[in-house]
């Protein structure tokens, strides 16, 4: 697997090795030891899977605040989507900057995000399968959005009218927010 470093410190891009032929493929998606080598020693507690059948739906952008924050592989089974990675750590030199990077069925890649960021993701086709290790469970009383087209954080998704959850609608903008990352060097 190889890591690809991201203009925000701690957010990775991995390429996992796949291994083709006439049958299909296979990959490893994730292994202790490999990890460890790369220096990505989390403990991850949870799978997660969703299913978004329409393009042009975006799903973001989300965090879980402290204590339950939340480090992160996200990856795509079916389709495609722009996944996009925001720092909301207080007093980091990249706060409030994000990446973004197009995961596909197709291309296999995988995006690595560490508690202090929200995720968010725009389908760019039909019938995208989206999955997610966790390192901590889910809790509902530290759930949190704040909004997708945040004018202090200016994500260019590339799309002018997503399809939003109720919940992505009704999103507080991060200064209407509690969000309680900081920074430690």
């Amino acid at each position: 697997m190889e890591k690809i470093l991201t203009k925000l410190e701690g957010v990775y891009i991995l390429e996992p090795k796949v291994f083709g032929d006439h049958r299909g493929y296979f990959m490893e998606t994730y292994s202790e030891r490999v990890f460890s080598e790369l220096c990505l020693n989390t403990r991850f507690v949870q799978d997660n899977e969703s299913f978004t059948a329409q393009k042009g739906t975006l799903r973001g952008l989300h965090f879980q605040k402290n204590p339950m924050a939340q480090t992160k592989i996200v990856r795509v089974l079916s389709g495609a989507v722009l996944d996009v990675a925001v720092d909301l750590r207080k007093g980091s030199p990249t706060y409030l900057q994000w990446e973004a990077v197009e995961l596909s069925a197709e291309n296999k890649r995988m995006f690595y995000i560490p508690c202090g960021f929200a995720h968010g993701f725009l389908t760019l086709t039909d019938n995208v399968t989206f999955v997610y290790k966790v390192d901590n469970l889910y809790a509902p009383d530290c759930d949190r959005s704040i909004r997708f087209d945040d004018p202090t954080i200016g994500v260019q998704w590339g799309i002018g009218d997503p399809i939003l959850s109720q919940k992505d609608q009704n999103a507080p903008l991060l200064r209407d927010s509690d969000c309680n990352f900081v920074f430690e060097d």
